[in-house]
């Protein structure tokens, strides 16, 4: 399908001259900072937080697209993914007429955005298994739907959605297609960003916030075409991502070992506590998991989530969402965690 991007995104965003600091205007190392108003002493801290962060994640940039294999001008870097997903709805959603379409149960940021930006929300509901339906989701968009959130792997479901169903997607809508890929590196499934030569209608979102470890910095990225970054880039605040987040992603990209000792152990909890979930006569079903979460419908979930509170123990009561009656999401924990919570559960 043939697609002109520039005409989805709104006319004042066309428009808008983005706020431009000196250092986005200066390339290079200077030796003399007097163009920011800083305090130039330094800070009660005893580290130098006294300066503003590259505007421009430079560095950062360029060590995700070494990782990823693509050019830093494909990407944008957020305060998060919650941000680049409000971001996404202000550039392609004119309040008041546009809509998106999501695929409940999804996670609900998809829909807080666009309420916030003043579009209405058209769902798709997943199938009883938890799948996808193409041809519905194309049925229920017209002219003024400018973006589809597909999440894989699902929050809360935990399951992939059909890859070649995600492509034929890409491929018949019209629109921007986000495919939120927050849990990739728990799943066996490969990401879409070696693809996006093939979809200049594609946005791929990741995070630091899972498999990485780094939640509390708050660092979402975007992989995209070249005009879609440049528009996410555009309309971010000037000074988004603070000094901290973009020093300390960039040392923990360096530990890609460390990580992936993770992630093989957190895979390794997930079926140990899959199958510890089982025996247990008040649990209904375990749900196939490619996240790092596991989503179990159980007899009373209002009932045993209270149970846990009781016991300390958090997890996510998802009851009040469709398909997902007396539904609880469990998060992997450590091994010891983990252990800690089939205990209480034997005493429920």
């Amino acid at each position: 399908m043939n697609i002109n991007i520039e005409n989805l995104v709104r006319e004042n965003i066309r428009q808008l001259k983005p706020y431009s600091s000196a250092r986005q205007e200066f390339s290079g190392d200077a030796d003399i900072l007097l163009d920011a108003n800083e305090n130039p002493f330094g800070s009660p801290l005893n580290v130098n937080y006294n300066r503003y962060p590259d505007p421009n994640q430079t560095e950062l940039k360029k060590m995700l697209s070494e990782i990823n294999h693509i050019s830093p001008d494909h990407i944008a870097v957020e305060n998060g993914s919650d941000m680049l997903i409000d971001h996404i709805c202000r550039i392609f959603c004119i309040p008041g007429k546009d809509n998106i379409i999501v695929l409940p149960p999804t996670f609900t940021m998809y829909e807080v955005a666009a309420y916030t930006n003043g579009n209405e929300v058209r769902e798709v509901p997943l199938d009883q298994d938890f799948k996808m339906n193409t041809q519905k989701i194309l049925s229920v968009a017209d002219e003024n739907t400018k973006v589809i959130f597909l999440c894989s792997p699902n929050n809360p479901t935990a399951n992939n959605m059909n890859r070649d169903e995600m492509e034929k997607l890409i491929n018949q809508f019209n629109g921007i297609v986000v495919v939120d890929e927050a849990y990739n590196s728990f799943s066996n499934q490969k990401s879409f960003i070696p693809d996006l030569p093939k979809f200049k209608n594609l946005i791929v979102l990741q995070t630091l916030s899972k498999a990485w470890g780094l939640a509390g910095l708050r660092v979402g990225i975007a992989y995209t075409s070249t005009l879609i970054a440049g528009y996410l880039n555009k309309v971010k605040t000037p000074y988004n991502l603070n000094v901290a987040s973009q020093q300390f992603a960039i040392e923990a990209l360096a530990q890609t070992d460390k990580v992936n000792a993770w992630i093989s152990e957190t895979k390794e909890q997930r079926n140990i506590l899959s199958e510890a979930l089982k025996s247990f006569d008040f649990v209904e079903t375990v749900f196939p998991s490619e996240t790092n979460f596991i989503l179990v419908r159980v007899k009373d979930a209002d009932r045993l989530y209270h149970y846990l509170i009781s016991k300390k123990i958090i997890v996510r009561n998802q009851s009040h969402k469709v398909l997902l009656a007396n539904c609880l999401r469990i998060s992997i924990g450590t091994p010891d965690e983990n252990k800690q919570l089939i205990d209480v559960l034997k005493k429920f």
